[in-house]
């Protein structure tokens, strides 16, 4: 994904080398004793079984009214991906004028997490590096669906800052969000693009429940730590 790093407020910049600088200090304290941010996570667990949230009951942060967990899918689904985390932000961190978007859903629907919002996947590669950002649609996660405009607002606001399970990877968490601001905004508005595109090719079909593969992840990207905090430093100097 092309960003243009000139554009970005100062400000915004600075914001996101410190918690780049933060990220890469995390991995580099977990390698020094041979682990990993996802190794970090699932050290308490006897055993790692597919589809399963890790930890079970989610990571969440009553302050913030964060949260995240890790899975992974079925090894048919998942070549080059050990897993992912999903991240949220609940009703009671968002800004007060944030309300659901009024879209069509079955009568008889019960959400999995009423009034929360996805935020952003990030997808694990099999040495435990992120290796992309994608969005999902509704259906995958049992959300309540917010508008773009709406979830990029939240993204601020999320933010793990207790130490348990995991120090490390709540710092190194709370940074990625931080670090790829910018790819995760476009994301998200692509997310709503594709998911308006999709509904208006299927009249006939609530889009937010369709299985559809090509809507089941509207929107994604590669990213790569180093080349992102480098070019951050670049656009500062200038």
């Amino acid at each position: 994904m092309d960003i243009d790093f000139a554009r970005i407020p100062r400000e915004q910049l600075e914001s996101m080398l410190e918690a780049g600088l933060y990220v890469i200090e995390c991995h580099r304290v977990l390698v020094k004793t041979g682990d990993t941010i996802v190794g970090e996570l699932l050290k308490t667990e006897e055993e790692f079984f597919e589809w399963e949230h890790y930890p079970d009951d989610d990571i969440r942060d009553e302050e913030s009214h964060s949260q995240f967990f890790y899975h992974a899918h079925s090894l048919d689904d998942r070549t080059g991906e050990h897993g992912h985390f999903h991240t949220f932000l609940r009703k009671e961190g968002m800004p007060e004028d944030i309300i659901p978007a009024d879209v069509p859903k079955p009568e008889d629907e019960e959400p999995e997490y009423d009034d929360l919002s996805h935020l952003i996947c990030i997808s694990m590669n099999n040495r435990s590096l992120p290796q992309k950002l994608f969005t999902v649609n509704r259906w995958v996660t049992g959300e309540t669906w917010y508008r773009a405009e709406d979830v990029i607002r939240m993204l601020d606001r999320f933010e793990i800052d207790h130490a348990q399970p995991s120090w490390p990877v709540n710092i190194w968490i709370t940074c990625m969000i931080r670090l790829f601001r910018p790819q995760i905004e476009s994301l998200i508005q692509k997310r709503d693009a594709a998911i308006a595109e999709w509904q208006k090719a299927h009249p006939g079909e609530i889009v937010y429940e369709s299985r559809a593969e090509e809507i089941e992840v509207p929107s994604i990207c590669d990213i790569d730590i180093d080349r992102q905090v480098a070019a951050i430093q670049t656009a500062l100097e200038k």
